[in-house]
């Protein structure tokens, strides 16, 4: 009886364990994936590959769970079936622009470029889906379109598609483009023959073409075949392939020792580029748009509700505003969005995030994606700020949803012109055509 309790209860808590850490356990057919194997199992990979990201709380996720396992048994030995709690590795699920749960996407040929899943959520659906994958990428192999990378000098020289953002540099274009700009350059120094440097290859034009869409050209990413300009690799000292070095204007190169994943890379540029980068602009909400593409293109955008003008005049606020912005560059490579409306210019905002009208300044942050926020319990100062934003960048402090369980409506009001509040001018009334002599003294 005892034996039996045991193992009851056992089998309770690992139901429990796998409930609160994820929707899916080693005995599944469908692969856990993390930033560590992804690249190994997917990117690296011949096979076609459908892979979920998904959050543990999601409810839609929740029920995709026992179809996607079903799907991934019809499929085992034929097409992989993925899963990538997207909640936990975040990083991975902002790779491939993940905004809401469950996102679903096919790696076929071109590992590189996914396809967005956008069919039913039912087991028959998903296998449908990719048995038609599978032909498409059997008739392209078949026909002689791989869609995947090559390797080699060649495929430098051919200026094909999947190498048009790493940026072929010479003895002759080096200093142009790099040592006179006000970019940072990433450089890998090659040789054709190189094995490690076939290796890199697709990793390194991958990452150039993200790291050019989320740093807006600001990081770029070079390579320089060291066998042909011979004078930039003994300038630099280039002693092994491949040989990666960082460039920024006014400081000498230095070695990238980081990992030579697609990855690996993408990080280490986004690095650079918050170190360089200003900080993030302090917008005012004048109107819905600012509101919703700031939050949206963020993980947490910062609200201020700042006092009426008519109460702290120009000076109290730009005091506020400089608070600020002086947290937005300490802060400034969480690339988090940064806004402040007056108070009582959008109500429904200040009641969704339960501000209520009074207490101002107040500052709320909020997760657009799972529409929750915190409140600053603090004060609004350096101090205060800081370790509301401090305990928020480690995970911790309370949150609560947002009223409503999304957005409420923005009003479009007039941007601060920067100057005091002026008080409402009273209409003047003109007397000057009635004779006081006239009236009856009794009447006053």
């Amino acid at each position: 009886m005892l034996i039996a309790l045991l193992f009851v209860l056992g089998t309770v808590s690992c139901t429990l364990f796998l409930a609160v850490n994820g929707l899916y356990s080693a005995s599944d057919d469908v692969i856990e994936l993390t930033p560590t194997n992804f690249n190994k199992e997917v990117i690296q990979s011949d096979s076609l590959w459908l892979v979920e990201f998904y959050a543990p709380w999601c409810g839609h996720c929740q029920r995709l769970t026992p179809e996607w396992k079903k799907a991934a048994t019809a499929l085992k030995g034929v097409v992989k079936v993925g899963a990538v709690d997207a909640d936990k590795h975040q990083s991975l699920g902002g790779q491939y622009g993940v905004r809401g749960f469950p996102t679903i996407k096919i790696f076929g040929a071109n590992k590189n470029k996914a396809e967005d899943y956008q069919g039913g959520r039912t087991s028959d659906a998903i296998v449908d889906a990719a048995l038609s994958a599978l032909r498409s990428l059997v008739k392209d192999r078949l026909s002689g379109r791989s869609g995947g990378y090559s390797s080699g000098r060649q495929s430098r020289e051919s200026g094909g598609g999947d190498k048009k953002d790493v940026i072929e540099l010479t003895d002759d274009s080096f200093d142009k483009n790099v040592i006179n700009s006000d970019d940072v350059w990433m450089v890998e120094f090659y040789a054709p023959w190189c094995g490690h440097c076939k290796n890199l290859e697709p990793e390194w034009a991958a990452a150039a073409t993200e790291v050019k869409e989320q740093t807006k050209g600001k990081v770029k990413l070079a390579a320089v075949d060291a066998t042909v300009n011979q004078m930039l690799a003994s300038r630099y000292g280039i002693r092994g392939f491949p040989t990666i070095k960082i460039f920024q204007k006014g400081e000498d190169p230095v070695d990238y020792d980081g990992g030579r994943t697609r990855s690996d890379i993408v990080a280490r540029a986004l690095d650079l580029f918050s170190d360089n980068a200003p900080p993030p602009e302090l917008l005012e909400i004048i109107s819905e748009d600012v509101l919703k593409t700031t939050c949206d293109a963020h993980q947490l955008c910062i609200i201020s509700v700042l006092p009426h003008i008519l109460d702290t005049g120009a000076s109290g606020r730009n005091s506020y505003l400089d608070v600020m912005l002086k947290m937005a560059e300490k802060y400034k490579k969480k690339m988090w969005g940064w806004l402040w409306t007056e108070a009582s210019a959008q109500p429904d905002l200040e009641s969704s995030l339960g501000i209520g009208g009074f207490g101002y300044p107040a500052m709320a942050a909020i997760n657009a994606r799972k529409m929750k926020f915190a409140l600053l319990k603090g004060s609004f100062s350096e101090q205060g700020i800081n370790e509301f934003l401090r305990e928020l960048s480690v995970g911790r402090g309370s949150t609560a949803p947002v009223g409503g369980g999304a957005f409420p409506k923005i009003y479009t009001v007039e941007p601060w012109d920067g100057k005091d509040g002026e008080l409402p001018v009273e209409d003047d009334i003109d007397l000057s055509d009635v004779d006081l002599d006239d009236w009856d003294k009794d009447e006053l």
